[in-house]
């Protein structure tokens, strides 16, 4: 294998590996993908500009991959509006209705608990094109640009569609931290 393929592709693999996971919600899926993905990087290494961003190219060339293996009615996402999640609606339900020893502090509820596994469902369950983005920036890294680059979508869709994602995460996230709250108000008396 190219030496330098090895030294600027393979350290991504881990980050390709859980976008795959999310493109395609199966473990063999998304082994098989990251195999195609790298295969085709490899095949097409004298294409790669040296010195600009590998990981940017990688997922671009995954997004293309899985793109191509899904019918056009499986493309295309389904248009959903999440304009009428409220700002800080988890704040506010929490704040007005946690325990008194958590009422003044929210996010102290998170030193406490391990909300992986809630936050990961609810992560799951947003719509695909608000997923992308927030997996995209909050989960590997990338740049709003090369998110905008990789779904080809404008700058400021990128921006949106992260906020829109946040706030139903807010919203969805809400009713399950109240009832913890509640529980440790219980437990405090």
């Amino acid at each position: 294998m190219d030496a330098d393929f090895q030294e600027e592709a393979l350290p991504h693999l881990d980050a390709l590996y859980r976008f795959a996971l999310r493109l395609t919600h199966n473990e063999k899926d998304a082994e098989d993908l990251l195999q195609d993905t790298f295969l085709r990087a490899y095949r097409f290494w004298d294409k790669y500009q040296q010195g600009s961003n590998c990981k940017a190219w990688l997922f671009r060339i995954m997004k293309n991959q899985f793109l191509n293996q899904v019918d056009k009615h499986n493309r295309t996402p389904d248009q959903t509006s999440l304009d009428d999640t409220e700002e800080w609606y988890l704040y506010g339900q929490l704040k007005d209705n946690g325990a008194e020893a958590i009422r003044n502090d929210p996010a102290k509820i998170f030193e406490i608990r391990d909300w992986g596994e809630q936050i990961q469902e609810a992560v799951d369950r947003l719509p695909d094109e608000f997923k992308e983005p927030l997996v995209l920036y909050d989960g590997e890294g990338l740049s709003y640009q090369e998110i905008a680059e990789l779904l080809e979508l404008p700058i400021g869709t990128v921006r949106s569609r992260l906020n829109r994602a946040r706030k139903k995460l807010q919203k969805d996230l809400a009713p399950v931290m109240l009832e913890h709250s509640k529980d440790m108000e219980a437990k405090l008396k």
